[in-house]
């Protein structure tokens, strides 16, 4: 039987979406307001799920206590109260939109949940905006 396990966390974190290669000019026609070079920041929302077998031992997908600290480790403890694109490596040369976000976020925990686990990310940019990557 497969379950999915899913854990919510939060982080706060600033960033600018601008391209390096692109003039100013272009940067504010396709970003606007989100070109601030002074940044701007969001409360981000984010939901960990993970789906597998449940063990026949311990009844678990994965525990959720494990599921917390991993969060807390490589996502909250890297992104929370952060300017992404100067603090956080990734976001050095990719654009750290929603959907990149995720995708730096499941690149990050898929490397600490084992590979019989599905994993699905969805990220709340706002309590309207949010993004959803799964690995594909």
């Amino acid at each position: 039987m497969k379950i999915t396990v899913s854990r919510k966390a939060h982080f706060n974190a600033a960033h600018r979406l601008y391209r390096k290669d692109w003039t100013m000019e272009k940067n504010q026609e396709v970003f606007g307001k989100c070109n601030n070079p002074n940044f701007h920041g969001h409360n981000y929302d984010l939901t960990v799920s993970v789906t597998g077998e449940v063990d026949q031992e311990t009844g678990y997908v994965i525990d959720t206590k494990v599921l917390s600290d991993l969060i807390k480790l490589h996502i909250e403890e890297a992104f929370d109260h952060k300017n992404l694109n100067e603090d956080v490596p990734e976001f050095f040369d990719l654009n750290p939109t929603a959907e990149h976000i995720a995708f730096v976020i499941w690149n990050k925990l898929r490397k600490v949940i084992a590979l019989d686990k599905e994993l699905e990310i969805k990220l709340y940019e706002t309590p309207r905006n949010f993004v959803t990557y799964k690995g594909n």
